[in-house]
């Protein structure tokens, strides 16, 4: 990472493209068996096993309001640690870490879709596609009942 600058993770999730800080995430995973919970918001998924610990699986296709994944495409899991819980971003497929320089970030502009909107906390413009940066903390908060 070189200064000024951070390092994204990206990822893409209903043909758009994310990015998360690569200190947010602990691992990245393939497909993974996860157990409904009764009673919990359609966004959670469930819960799965990772070494012992349990983890909440977030449907991050659902916190958007995009449709179903389809059985073709599992999705994979972006790991990640909020006040020592760990939860799994479930996402379509994983991209490359970029490194962009913090004075590239914007202000999400006031036409990106809603829902996308309340979960990012900047935008980057990339060559040919728009780069949405995810802030975790508004994800978390939209997953609660």
């Amino acid at each position: 990472m070189s200064k000024g600058a951070t390092d994204f993770l990206t990822f893409v999730l209903a043909g758009q493209m994310f990015g998360v800080s690569v200190l947010q995430v602990n691992d990245v995973l393939a497909p993974q068996k996860i157990t409904r919970t009764p009673l919990s918001p359609s966004s959670v998924a469930g819960i799965m096993n990772l070494r012992g610990r349990i983890v909440t699986a977030i449907d991050v296709r659902d916190c958007l309001g995009q449709e179903p994944r389809g059985s073709n495409n599992p999705g994979m899991s972006v790991v990640i640690e909020r006040n020592n819980e760990l939860f799994s971003l479930i996402i379509d497929t994983v991209g490359d870490v970029l490194s962009l320089a913090h004075d590239s970030l914007e202000d999400v502009p006031p036409t990106l879709d809603n829902a996308w909107k309340s979960i990012a906390s900047h935008i980057h413009k990339l060559e040919d596609r728009l780069l949405v940066i995810l802030d975790t903390e508004k994800l978390m908060e939209a997953t609660k009942p």
